[in-house]
């Protein structure tokens, strides 16, 4: 996801002590109060980006930090498990209101490590390194040191160069399979492993109708995440890659391996995509965020106005979740689908 506003929170050490002290006499039952079924399964082990983690019983306590993670663990039934959430772009998926409805929202950004040990939790999840490094919420280092298993998605760092301060580089070309891979893992972790694959089923047949009905390998499409100054643009392989190679269509930056990008305007209309995907984004932490605020740029900008895909209309809004990678880039597969076919794109 295309960096927002950053800001590193310091935090007095005797804050950190206190509300070790807390979490480590919440969370540091001993074994004889496990269930049979925690010892036989646990603990589990999985491999979080480079490090790790190790569980020791299904969690009860869990936070969330990213809203692709959040709507997994929704999607799996677990919010009764669930004491925390932050970091959202969107609203709430459908159809998972209610169950979200149950979870405090410890924040709309990035919740201080205070408030999330405040919350006592036995485990902590996020879709992104940033989220649990320098400038999120605390480094992973901070709650391992404090007994707080951490796993951070594969989709941010599998086959992915996170150094720099832009938002990555793909070296290798993301799939729905990592994303699955992150399902499996969690549901592992919370021993609901059935559920995880009844959810990968639905969303593997959900694709694969979107893709069926689509033929329309001549058309370009452009992916616009957010900032009308210096517009992220997404590259070939992160998520909006999944959706050009499931429908068969073709990136106009698949050229680029960046996963989103800055690129002027003169370079966009040079490339004149067929079809703008825009990001309908509700967080207001950069410029244009809004689809509304985007289309009125695209139709009044000098640069911009006289694009195919602005003269013809054609746009599709898709929230930033579909745009990042998660269960919900098969709604952008299907949404994508749609419109190309309400545009009269496919054969």
């Amino acid at each position: 996801m295309p960096s927002t506003t950053r800001r590193v929170r310091r935090i007095p050490l005797t804050a950190l002590l206190s509300a070790g002290l807390v979490l480590l006499t919440a969370c540091g039952g001993s074994p004889a109060k496990t269930s049979d079924k925690a010892r036989a399964g646990y603990p589990v082990t999985l491999t979080a980006c480079g490090e790790r983690t190790k569980v020791q019983a299904p969690p009860k306590r869990a936070v969330s930090l990213d809203q692709g993670s959040t709507e997994i663990l929704l999607s799996l039934g677990l919010a009764d498990r669930m004491v925390g959430t932050g970091t959202w772009t969107d609203p709430v998926l459908k159809g998972l209101a209610k169950e979200n409805a149950k979870v405090p929202r410890l924040a709309d950004r990035y919740p201080s490590l205070e408030k999330v040990l405040d919350k006592e939790p036995d485990f902590v999840s996020a879709s992104f390194l940033y989220t649990v490094g320098k400038g999120g919420v605390a480094d992973r280092a901070k709650f391992t040191a404090l007994g707080v298993p951490v796993y951070v998605s594969p989709t941010d760092c599998a086959g992915k160069d996170n150094a720099g301060d832009d938002d990555g580089t793909r070296t290798k070309t993301l799939t729905m399979d990592t994303v699955y891979g992150e399902i499996r893992d969690l549901a592992r972790v919370f021993d609901v492993e059935k559920r995880g694959e009844k959810l990968i089923a639905d969303l593997k047949s959900r694709a694969a109708r979107a893709k069926k009905s689509v033929d329309a390998s001549d058309t370009t499409l452009m992916y616009w995440f957010a900032n009308s100054e210096s517009p992220y643009i997404a590259g070939c392989c992160g998520a909006p890659g999944v959706i050009t190679r499931e429908l068969g269509v073709k990136n106009a930056f698949a050229d680029t391996r960046e996963e989103w990008p800055q690129i002027n305007w003169e370079t966009i209309a040079d490339r004149d995509p067929d079809v703008l995907v825009i990001g309908d984004l509700t967080r207001r932490s950069q410029s244009a965020e809004s689809a509304r605020q985007k289309i009125k740029f695209l139709e009044s900008n000098p640069a911009t106005k006289n694009l195919t895909a602005v003269k013809k209309k054609r746009y599709v809004l898709l929230s930033g979740q579909a745009l990042n990678p998660s269960i919900r880039t098969v709604d952008g597969i299907e949404q994508v689908a749609a419109a190309l076919r309400e545009f009269g794109l496919t054969k």
